[in-house]
């Protein structure tokens, strides 16, 4: 190879694309179809400052930009003739091979480099992961190089440049699409057992999520060695095309290029299996934590972790990656652990000798729904994994989307080769947090998924607060102790007055019921206790006992030391998910992890985003307690509701929600959870959370199964409270790994402007119907009023003074009827009218980003482009005599 022809041809080529106009109209248009991808309206419903959307049709892109750069690469040499004179030089043909694909490659990196552009669109409307950035773009210099030299293959069997585009667009699809071939991915699974995807896409998407596999790497390089290669053997045709051997050497040549793809993509297959790949995340999600090596090095050499994971060997495409990531983790706690980790992987498949060995275990099979061919499909899948070491164990059913990997292996395996598991007490009210039998139905009632997860960790007990509570605990969770009856509630407080740690649960408006059965208006602390169901003396029906303090808990407050109103909870006008800012409720508040969390204390700091559901608010009461607070709302778009509002009389007795009322936003701050320590001689050791649903399974499975792609902190929350009051925090650190929840920070900001604004329109819409309804009403008295004067006055008997009374007040009533459903009918049109324009505001902000993220970002381009252009103006007009030149 001789360096000096690479450099000239590279040059030569180089100068040759930007000499024209063409080659920057390309690389404009390139940047401008990067933009329309990456900030479609998809982005803004994401409000996530990443480049996800660009990331998952950027192949397709790849499609048009690289046979644009590539098509005149050997096309115009034969249309010109002057191949003949370039193979002529003394130079070989891998030489001239290589100083043409350096010089595609590097159009290709300068109209990337044009797109970073679009990084620094995020930038200013949030804050992006840079080295995430950083791999992503690394992936899309490495998956354009490989199909470049596909696209220089397609040049060289022609001598249209046209064709060579519509040729290197046609094979460079083979890549892009192969996995979406039917039956191709079912081949490599069931008859080689492969699970690697074999696409462009499949191995791009590593890099854009900060995992750079070696295994991705060399498939793009392999990809580019084996179509240059294909390139060196057309080039190279002209030495044997027209001889005696040509047949053979044909054959020959067909047998090497099969060879070396099977050998590709087997080395492909080695790297993709040993696993190995580098973590360019801010968070380095995909490195093992400090915490989890000393976790696996604390493990006692005399009690080694046994880890059976059950997996099935296909899963629907949604859980690819979880599998994977999965697998991968498992290896490297195998290999990070040596001796003291013995790892068992087994391919789980319906219905064999495996599966019924994890169920015996406590592993299920999950119903997932997948497509195949276009056919949809239901199958048992197994994603579980259990562990033991002695003869403590802990099953892990199965792994979710939700689920923290590296958190519920380390967590497991800390808890099972640890001597003695700490106690968690959890009180028995009428939550029936911990299960049993309903009173009201007779229905055996599951414990809650909060307790199963805990169960995990720690060791449960059931208390009642009958006796006085005595158990040795760590902890004890009270979650609605406003249920309580009085003597109930005087042990509590005694137990709570002794200084022990307590996490306490209570709502003034608990929206959510027991087993998802009905609301749980129920529970509310102003609702009677429930009659406990059955018969008393005489066939009367039992009678409840009444809550202490009337369902205030004003002595459990006192013990505390903190004020909580029960008549009073909250709302937010403000959702930060714009597809569901029509749908939910006021009352369904979205904690912000910037502003909503307290980051100062280990408990929440770190936290992204959390949902409430109508909860309540404390606030300090007395001097010798210190109220640390952990979540609290918005200012400026949260309020405060009364009871009376948010509820109303039910048909068959009871109150029934209400949540379609105004909504005013007040200017505070409301604290949703606070840390209590006493002082001065008071011992108080407690967590108050003033929301229930918080922690119900609802929210649990939302986390688990990230619904409607939410991811909340809900559950970490809770047992980061667990841990902290426990004194064990060595979780809480572990918990909190994941990717920032990075949201496009001055689109909210101004969004939230105009949601208040809108909130602040529609409350004076419907105080102005109030007041005139009120008016109208005012009319109507003072009417009636002067008519039975005038009446009274006249000489006229009794009965005819009341037919013409209630004549009167039925035609009154009527045009007040009448006025109401005017006024309602004028503030439903204002309220339509404003959120209307709010939708047209918010609408005129994203498009204005949109306009300036599509189109400054191909101004660099097409400036230097301009430059170019008129540079060779200029140059060519410098060599004519000026008596030639036209005046």
């Amino acid at each position: 190879m001789d360096l000096n022809v690479v450099l000239a041809v590279f040059k030569r080529n180089v100068a040759s694309y930007f000499s024209g106009m063409l080659g920057y109209l390309f690389i404009v248009v390139f940047v401008v179809a990067g933009a329309f991808l990456a900030f479609n309206d998809q982005f803004f419903a994401n409000n996530l400052a990443n480049l996800d959307q660009l990331s998952s049709r950027f192949p397709l892109l790849l499609l048009f930009i690289v046979p644009a750069i590539t098509m005149t690469a050997w096309s115009d040499e034969r249309k010109l003739g002057t191949d003949e004179l370039l193979f002529t030089l003394p130079a070989s043909d891998f030489s001239i091979l290589l100083g043409k694909y350096l010089a595609v490659l590097a159009v290709y990196t300068v109209a990337l480099l044009f797109s970073l552009t679009h990084a620094f669109v995020l930038a200013s409307l949030g804050n992006p992961d840079w080295g995430l950035i950083a791999t992503t773009y690394f992936g899309y210099w490495l998956a354009g190089g490989a199909l470049l030299s596909a696209g220089m293959f397609a040049s060289v069997l022609t001598n249209s440049s046209t064709v060579a585009f519509v040729l290197g667009a046609v094979i460079c699809s083979i890549p892009v699409f192969i996995d979406s071939v039917p039956g191709v991915q079912l081949f490599l699974k069931d008859r080689l057992h492969v699970n690697e995807p074999l696409s462009v896409a499949g191995h791009l998407q590593g890099f854009t999520s900060g995992k750079v596999a070696y295994s991705s790497i060399f498939y793009f390089v392999g990809l580019s060695a084996f179509f240059l290669y294909l390139n060196a053997v057309m080039i190279a045709r002209r030495h044997w095309a027209g001889g005696k051997n040509a047949g053979s050497m044909s054959a020959q040549y067909l047998l090497r290029v099969a060879c070396l793809a099977v050998a590709l993509l087997s080395l492909t297959y080695t790297f993709a299996t040993a696993g190995n790949s580098a973590d360019s995340t801010t968070e380095q999600l995909h490195t093992l934590a400090p915490s989890t090596l000393e976790i696996l090095n604390a493990i006692p050499a005399d009690k080694p972790v046994t880890i059976q994971a059950f997996i099935s060997p296909e899963v629907p495409q949604d859980f690819v990656a979880i599998r994977k990531d999965l697998i991968n983790k498992l290896v490297e706690y195998d290999k990070r652990g040596g001796n003291r980790v013995q790892l068992r992987l087994v391919d789980v498949d319906p219905f064999s000798p495996a599966s019924e060995q994890a169920e015996a275990l406590g592993i299920s099979a999950r119903p997932l729904q997948s497509e195949q061919g276009g056919r949809l499909s239901r199958n048992d899948v197994y994603l579980g994994v259990v562990l033991t070491s002695g003869f403590d164990s802990v099953a892990i059913p199965f792994f979710d989307r939700g689920t923290p990997i590296e958190y519920e292996l380390t967590r497991s395996i800390g808890t099972i080769s640890s001597e003695k598991r700490r106690v968690v007490g959890v009180l028995n009210t009428d939550a029936k947090v911990m299960g049993g039998l309903d009173m009201q139905s007779f229905r055996q009632l599951p414990e809650w998924q909060i307790v199963t997860e805990l169960k995990k960790q720690y060791e449960l007990k059931d208390i009642s607060a009958d006796e006085p509570i005595t158990a040795e605990m760590d902890v004890l969770i009270a979650i609605l102790p406003s249920s309580l009856t009085e003597p109930q509630m005087v042990n509590l407080v005694n137990y709570v007055d002794s200084g022990k740690p307590v996490l306490i649960f209570d709502d003034p408006v608990p929206v959510w019921g027991a087993n998802n059965m009905g609301t749980g208006i129920s529970w509310a602390p102003l609702e009677p206790k429930p009659s406990a169901g059955g018969m008393g003396m005489m066939g009367m029906q039992s009678q409840p006992q009444p809550k202490a303090d009337g369902g205030k808990a004003t002595s459990l407050l006192q013990a505390l030391g903190i004020k909580w109103d029960v008549s009073k909870s909250l709302f937010d006008v403000y959702n930060p998910h714009p597809r569901f800012a029509e749908t939910f409720p006021k009352e369904l508040m979205f904690i912000d992890g910037r502003e909503g969390v307290n980051n100062a204390d280990p408990i929440t700091s770190g936290l992204q985003e959390l949902i409430t559901f109508s909860p309540g608010f404390v606030a300090e009461r007395d001097s010798n307690v210190e109220l640390d607070w952990l979540l609290k709302s918005r200012k400026g778009s949260s309020g405060v509701n009364l009871w009376d509002q948010i509820t109303q009389a039910g048909f068959m007795g009871g109150r029934n929600y209400v949540f379609d009322v105004p909504h005013k936003p007040d200017d505070q701050t409301y604290v949703m959870a606070a840390r209590i320590k006493g002082k001065d001689g008071k011992k108080t050791n407690a967590i108050f959370v003033a929301d229930i649903d918080i922690v119900h399974d609802n929210m649990f499975q939302v986390w688990q199964q990230q619904l409607l792609d939410l991811k909340i902190d809900n559950v970490l929350f809770v047992l980061n409270c667990v841990d902290s009051l426990t004194g064990d925090e060595q979780y809480i650190d572990l918990r909190k790994r994941r990717a920032v929840h990075r949201t496009l920070r001055v689109l909210e900001n101004r969004k939230k402007e105009f949601e208040v604004q809108r909130q602040e329109q529609i409350s004076k819409a419907d105080v102005a119907a109030e007041n005139e309804l009120a008016d109208a009403k005012t009319r109507l008295e003072a009417i009636l009023k002067d008519l039975r004067k005038d009446l009274e006055k006249g000489n006229v008997d009794v009965s005819t003074v009341q037919v013409r009374l209630q004549n009167a007040t039925e035609a009154e009533n009527r045009k007040l009827l009448q006025r109401e459903k005017e006024i309602e009918r004028e503030k439903n049109e204002t309220v339509r009218r404003v959120k209307m324009e709010t939708e047209q505001d918010i609408r005129r902000i994203e498009r204005g980003i949109w306009s300036w993220a599509v189109f400054i970002p191909p101004l660099p381009a097409i400036i230097l482009g301009a430059i170019v252009l008129i540079s060779r103006v200029v140059d060519e007009r410098k060599g004519i005599a000026s008596d030639r030149l036209r005046s």
